[in-house]
C-alpha cells in the first residue's frame, strides 16, 4: 500500500482541495444492489461513462474507493489539450492514416465535450480558452515548427507559430525560442468540474458510494462487485479506475495492471500575482506546456496564482526539496517569480501506458475498462466514458479504434519495470540537455 500511502500524503497541500467546498461524503455502499451498469471510480472516466448512461435510461452504481476525484482528475494542471500524449505516430502506423485522422478528430470532439458539459450542467469551473507550446532550445524549436506544419497540413488543425523575439508576443520568458499558439484548447480547474460532473450524474439518478473500494469482482453473464460492506450485481461494467485499481482489488483485472505505470506528478501553487501581472507574463492567460520528455507545464487560476507543475518521480518516493527545485525551475522560465511566495505543494500519480496512447478495451462480453490517459485525460476522459456507453447501446465503432491499438507490457514486470523507466529517464533528461 506505500503507493496509497505516498498519494495521500501527496493531497495534503493542494490548491484545487482548498480553494473548493466538498459536499458531505456519499454514504459508503452498505447493501446489495442490482442495477444495469456499475461504474468503478469516481474520477471523470467514471462519472462521464455514468452520465452517458444515464442519459440512455440505465440504472447506474459509482463505487468509488475514497473521495470523488481525489485522484489524478482532482489534481492535475487542469489543461483540456486536443490530441494525444503518444501524437498521432502511434495511430499512423498501427492503424493507419484514415483511422488516425478519426482519432484526431475524437480528440477535438473531447474539447468540445467539455465545453458543452460546463455549458449543459451549468458547472463553475473557470474554463479559460487558449494553449500555448513552447520549445526552449533550437532543436526543439525546429521539431515544434515541424509538428505544427505536420499537424496543419494533415489534418487541418493551425496553430499560431512564433520564434525568437516574436515568441514575446505571446509569453514574457527569455526561455523559449519557439511557441504555437491555438484556441481550441484551455485549462480549468479540475476539482471543480469533477464535483460538477459528479453532480450532474446524481441529478440524472445515478447513485456514488465514496469510501466503498471494490475488493473483488466476479465475472460472467453479470458482473458482481464485492465492497467491504456491501455488492452490487450488475448487466455491464466500466473500470476507471486506473492506477489504483490493483491498489485496492489486486484481483479485479490483474491482466490490466502490467500495461500501466503509475507516475508521480507534481504542481506548486504561488500567493496571488495581481491580475497585471498575469496578463504581462501571459497575455491571453493560456495554459501552457513544453515539448520536452520530461515537461514543464503550468497556467494562472482565476485567482491569479500561477500553477506550475512538472518533475516526475517512477518509485512512490517525493523527489527531495520539492518545493526548492520547482520554485528554482519556475524562476529560470520567469524571472519576474523568482521570489514568489509558494502557498500550495501537491501531486499525485497518472496512469502511463508504454507508448503513451489511450487503452480502452474489453475483458469478455460485458466488462469495459478505460485506462492509459498518460497525462492528457482532462479531455479525453470524457471521451471515453462516452464512446463505452455507446459501445453497450450498440454502437462500437468509435470505441473500437482505440480498442485495435496494441498495448505492451512494460518490461521487467513489477520489480524490474520501475528501474528501466529510471534509466530510460535518464536518457531523456540527457537529450533534452542539449
Amino acid at each position: 500500500m506505500a503507493l496509497l500511502n505516498s498519494d495521500t500524503q501527496l493531497n495534503q497541500n493542494s490548491y484545487y482541495e482548498a480553494s473548493v467546498s466538498r459536499p458531505p461524503a456519499q454514504p459508503a455502499l452498505s447493501e446489495s444492489l442490482s442495477v444495469d451498469v456499475l461504474v468503478v471510480g469516481a474520477g471523470f472516466a467514471g462519472l462521464s461513462a455514468a452520465i452517458e448512461f444515464a442519459r440512455r435510461g440505465y440504472s447506474v452504481v459509482v463505487l468509488e474507493a475514497d473521495r470523488i476525484c481525489s485522484g489524478a482528475s482532482g489534481r492535475n494542471g487542469g489543461q483540456v489539450i486536443v490530441g494525444y500524449a503518444s501524437g498521432q505516430e502511434v495511430f499512423e502506423q498501427q492503424l493507419g492514416p484514415d483511422l488516425a485522422r478519426q482519432a484526431w478528430d475524437m480528440s477535438l470532439d473531447a474539447v468540445r465535450l467539455v465545453d458543452e458539459r460546463v455549458r449543459d450542467f451549468g458547472i463553475d469551473c473557470d474554463l479559460v480558452k487558449g494553449y500555448l507550446h513552447v520549445a526552449d532550445c533550437p532543436r526543439k524549436a525546429r521539431a515544434l515548427e515541424e509538428d505544427a506544419a505536420t499537424m496543419a497540413k494533415n489534418y487541418g488543425f493551425a496553430s499560431e507559430v512564433a520564434a525568437g523575439a516574436d515568441v514575446q508576443r505571446f509569453i514574457q520568458s527569455p526561455r523559449y525560442a519557439a511557441c504555437a499558439f491555438e484556441s481550441v484548447s484551455g485549462h480549468v480547474h479540475p476539482l471543480k468540474y469533477g464535483l460538477g460532473l459528479a453532480q450532474a450524474a446524481q441529478s440524472l439518478g445515478v447513485r456514488i458510494c465514496e469510501h466503498s473500494a471494490v475488493l473483488r469482482l466476479r465475472r460472467g453473464k453479470t458482473l458482481t462487485a464485492q465492497t467491504a460492506q456491501g455488492s452490487v450485481t450488475a448487466r455491464f461494467g466500466v473500470l476507471a479506475g486506473n492506477y489504483a485499481l490493483p491498489e485496492f482489488g489486486p484481483q479485479v483485472a490483474p491482466e490490466l495492471s502490467a500495461r500501466m505505470m503509475p507516475v508521480g506528478t507534481y504542481i506548486i501553487g504561488t500567493a496571488p500575482l495581481g491580475a497585471e501581472l498575469c496578463r504581462q507574463l501571459i497575455p491571453s492567460d493560456a495554459a501552457v506546456c513544453d515539448n520536452n520528455f520530461i515537461l514543464d507545464y503550468y497556467r494562472f487560476s482565476a485567482d491569479h496564482r500561477m500553477l506550475f507543475g512538472g518533475r516526475v518521480s517512477y518509485t512512490t518516493r517525493t523527489p527531495a526539496n520539492l518545493k526548492e527545485t520547482m520554485t528554482q525551475r519556475l524562476g529560470q522560465i520567469f524571472p519576474q517569480l523568482k521570489n514568489a511566495s509558494i502557498e500550495y505543494v501537491w501531486g499525485g500519480f497518472v496512469d502511463i501506458s508504454m507508448n503513451r496512447a489511450p487503452d480502452f478495451g474489453r475483458l469478455g462480453d460485458n466488462l469495459y475498462y478505460l485506462q492509459g490517459f498518460s497525462g492528457h485525460g482532462v479531455a479525453l476522459t470524457g471521451l471515453a466514458g462516452q464512446l463505452v456507453a455507446q459501445t453497450v447501446a450498440g454502437q462500437a465503432e468509435s470505441f473500437d479504434v482505440f480498442a485495435k491499438l496494441r498495448h505492451l507490457p512494460f518490461p521487467g514486470g513489477p520489480l524490474l519495470r520501475t528501474p528501466s523507466l529510471v534509466l530510460g529517464t535518464l536518457y531523456h533528461r540527457l537529450r533534452n540537455a542539449f
